[in-house]
């Protein structure tokens, strides 16, 4: 029961963006001590802010809100990508809200794996974690997306021979592929994937239908992309005929 109001807490702000606790305790019929308590959860786990009496979402662009967006989506992607991780392994993770999730499920179900990512917001997502060993990669830090970027990235991602990379996408474009909104953002996925065997593109399904500006350009790596089960047949075709696994929960 209660994480399912959780997730209909976050449906809710997904539409609204702010509510009053009080309208909330009356929509969800239960007491607005619970209502508090569930919004505590969610506001330790960074999706939601309390403000004087209401709950609300930052900006859509935000990291913290875009956790809220397609939350059950994202949150059976991030556990079948862990699934993929063994204890003690080293692993990549990348910028973004499923990228989060699924460093979030790795540190709560492996032993001993070593996080290395360029996002601070992902190194201070999973910091209360006891099994997880993170390592940060250094660069020019971009304040809204809260990650790491430029040419120290490479540099430190060349320290590093790795099973798997997980990455983000914005969108995908038939014509060139998985696609990043942002230059630097889109270098740093292609220099952390150099150094792993197998690149894992998460993404909710809905991101087939856009596409950013920028290819993401992964022909060095074997590319798995792991999806939601709604993902359009045509683009299933697509990505088979470019060699590209695909995955789905």
């Amino acid at each position: 029961m209660k994480k399912q109001r959780e997730k209909e807490i976050l449906g809710i702000l997904v539409k609204q963006k702010r509510i009053e606790v009080t309208e909330l305790s009356s929509l969800l019929g239960v007491s607005q001590v619970t209502i508090r308590k569930d919004l505590d959860e969610l506001e330790k786990l960074h999706m939601i802010r309390r403000i004087h009496g209401f709950a609300e979402l930052s900006g859509e662009d935000n990291i913290n809100s875009r956790l809220a967006y397609h939350y059950e989506e994202k949150t059976k992607i991030a556990g079948k990508a862990a699934e993929l991780i063994d204890d003690g392994d080293t692993v990549f993770i990348e910028n973004g809200s499923c990228c989060a999730l699924t460093a979030l499920h790795i540190a709560r179900t492996k032993k001993n794996v070593t996080i290395v990512t360029n996002s601070a917001f992902i190194a201070d997502y999973i910091r209360a974690e006891a099994n997880v060993q993170i390592v940060l990669l250094g660069g020019i830090y971009q304040k809204e997306s809260q990650c790491l970027v430029g040419p120290m990235i490479r540099e430190g991602a060349m320290n590093y021979n790795v099973r798997y990379c997980f990455i983000g996408t914005d969108g995908w474009n038939e014509r060139i592929g998985f696609t990043n909104k942002d230059q630097m953002r889109a270098q740093a996925a292609r220099d952390m994937s150099a150094s792993a065997e197998h690149v894992v593109i998460l993404t909710e399904s809905e991101k087939f239908n856009a596409a950013g500006t920028v290819p993401l350009n992964l022909s060095r790596s074997h590319v798995i992309v792991l999806t939601d089960s709604d993902i359009p047949e045509p683009v299933r075709e697509s990505l088979g005929s470019s060699g590209i696994d695909l995955m789905t929960v």
